[in-house]
């Protein structure tokens, strides 16, 4: 009987203990926290996906390896390095984990526990071209996964004169690019893709922003120029910067409009015929435009708008500047005469 009542109590206390020390139901959320936390500084940041390459150098810093530690290395045009105490290594197209993953793994052969950092000294292998009204225009280098805007980014940005579309042209051997309207060439060894800058770079269309691969060529051209003529404000060439096209109400905005002697109803548009140098004429009537009566008319690069003047309009404008010449004139020789 003794025993049985040490057994009871000693049951009794060991479950008063456990109620003491576990946490109740809800206190759980006060721990987390510290869960997250210790979680946290265990987190290990994520590495580079960067492809190792032909031309890239690389360096190696290896614990208790003089051999190889800390001495820049060049891969070679076959994508092999060639390391003291270990040999060969075909490290193009390796991550920086794997080769050094790979190092470790023959170095095991000299140490129990290696212990190897790799790090990119300098990046060669991964060269996009980019032409045209760019600030900084060349060859660069991805280092990594870089996107259309990234690059545009990486060559100072655009370029006043850029016009409104960006062509990509990349190595089939690479895939298609995933745009709309991509098209093989006639070699059939490139896709070729053309798109409207001005949305992108406004974060208007973030589909189209791209991932860029090596070898790729991209291209931004000139802008392209409407030319506006006759008896406007200001006559001049305006480029094509957010669009390939130009309305004329566009167009005059631009200029400063048309002149009180002009006439808008017989102005035309000059447009270069494909394949000759003549340019057909297209009539139109800017003064329904004006009052919203027609639809607007868009120009095209190379168009001329030309607006004439009116001969009665010169007339009676004369013809007015004389009469008020003429009537300042009398009426300061009346006043001269009855001062006198």
């Amino acid at each position: 009987m003794r025993l049985f009542h040490l057994m009871a109590f000693f049951v009794s206390w060991s479950a008063l203990c456990a109620a003491q020390t576990t946490p109740p139901s809800g206190t759980l959320g006060i721990l987390a926290p510290s869960a997250t936390e210790n979680s946290s500084e265990k987190r290990i940041p994520e590495r580079s996906s960067y492809l190792l390459g032909s031309g890239d150098q690389i360096l190696i810093r290896a614990a208790n390896v003089p051999e190889i530690s800390e001495k820049p290395i060049r891969i070679d045009l076959n994508g092999y390095i060639n390391l003291p105490m270990i040999g060969h290594i075909e490290a193009g197209g390796l991550t920086v984990d794997q080769l050094e993953a790979e190092i470790v793994k023959r170095l095991k052969v000299y140490l129990e526990q290696p212990d190897v950092a790799v790090s990119v000294a300098e990046y060669q292998s991964q060269p996009v071209s980019v032409f045209g009204e760019v600030a900084s225009p060349g060859v660069h280098q991805l280092q990594g996964r870089k996107t259309l805007v990234e690059i545009l980014s990486m060559t100072g940005g655009l370029k006043p004169s850029a016009g409104p579309m960006v062509r990509i042209t990349r190595q089939l051997e690479n895939g298609p690019i995933p745009l709309p309207g991509a098209k093989d060439d006639p070699t059939g060894k490139f896709s070729v893709a053309e798109l409207e800058l001005r949305p992108l770079i406004n974060a208007k269309t973030p589909e189209k922003d791209i991932e860029i691969k090596p070898y790729d060529i991209i291209s931004v051209p000139k802008a392209e120029l409407v030319y506006i003529g006759g008896d406007v404000t200001k006559s001049g060439a305006l480029p094509l910067i957010d669009s390939p096209t130009m309305s004329i109400m566009e167009a005059l905005a631009s200029t400063g409009g048309v002149t009180k002697t002009s006439d808008p109803k017989k102005a035309r548009i000059l447009r270069a015929v494909s394949g000759s140098s003549k340019r057909d004429q297209v009539p139109v009537d800017i003064a329904k435009i004006m009052k919203g009566k027609t639809e607007d008319v868009q120009l095209i690069a190379g168009d001329i708008l030309f607006i004439p003047g009116s001969t009665s309009k010169k007339a009676t404008l004369r013809a007015l500047e004389a009469a008020i010449q003429i009537g300042t004139m009398m009426l300061t020789s009346g006043v001269v005469s009855g001062a006198i």
